[in-house]
């Protein structure tokens, strides 16, 4: 299976789900950037259920078809302080937070300029954590077809994205109840290096 995806923020467990079972994995590098898609945000389980972390980013005027390899990030709200808190609030009591905790916490202190460059480091080092060897390739042109490829571009949309995934346990799935399809971050606390082989036995 060679696959096409979006960059993400820490995506969603579909998308490393077909990262981990694809043979090869290219991004694609020349979309246009959408609102309300996960390029820049991811969700997780936070003690009141689902909880959206969104990254302001910068609109450039005038021009509405901006790509999103050019999208930079908006650092005046101090996003990066509030997803971190955000985080431990929902997963410090987790099996594996403290024991992945300072593999993430440069990403929420070093200062990216473009979305696209934080998306790619936050796959790379959850990657590491999960014992994972990612490699890719990245598109040099858009493809509107992506017909040598299995085309998993839609799952960046989260209502695109209807997969549905084995229950695994979760800090307040007592509360809530198991909540499907979060962000990478909520299996790797909750199920450490055993997530590697839960996205591999994934049906896609």
């Amino acid at each position: 299976m060679n696959i096409l995806l979006l960059p993400t923020y820490f995506p969603s467990i579909s998308q490393f789900a077909a990262m981990v079972q694809a043979n090869s994995i290219t991004f694609e590098m020349e979309d246009n950037f959408q609102k309300q898609t996960n390029r820049n945000r991811m969700y997780i389980y936070s003690p009141n259920g689902i909880q959206l972390l969104n990254i302001p980013v910068k609109h450039s005027k005038g021009d509405r078809h901006q790509k999103t390899k050019d999208v930079r990030i908006e650092d005046a709200f101090g996003w990066q302080k509030q997803h971190f808190k955000s985080l431990e609030a929902a997963y410090r009591t987790s099996p594996f937070f403290e024991y992945f905790e300072d593999d993430l916490a440069p990403i929420f202190q070093k200062k990216h300029d473009f979305l696209m460059d934080l998306n790619f480091e936050a796959m790379e080092i959850v990657s590491d954590c999960l014992g994972f060897d990612l490699s890719y390739k990245k598109t040099e042109e858009y493809f509107h077809e992506a017909t040598q490829f299995t085309d998993f571009r839609p799952l960046a949309n989260g209502k695109k994205d209807t997969l549905e995934f084995e229950p695994y346990t979760q800090v307040f799935g007592e509360k809530h109840g198991y909540l499907n399809n979060l962000s990478i971050l909520d299996l790797l606390f909750n199920e450490g290096r055993h997530a590697l082989d839960y996205l591999k036995n994934q049906s896609l």
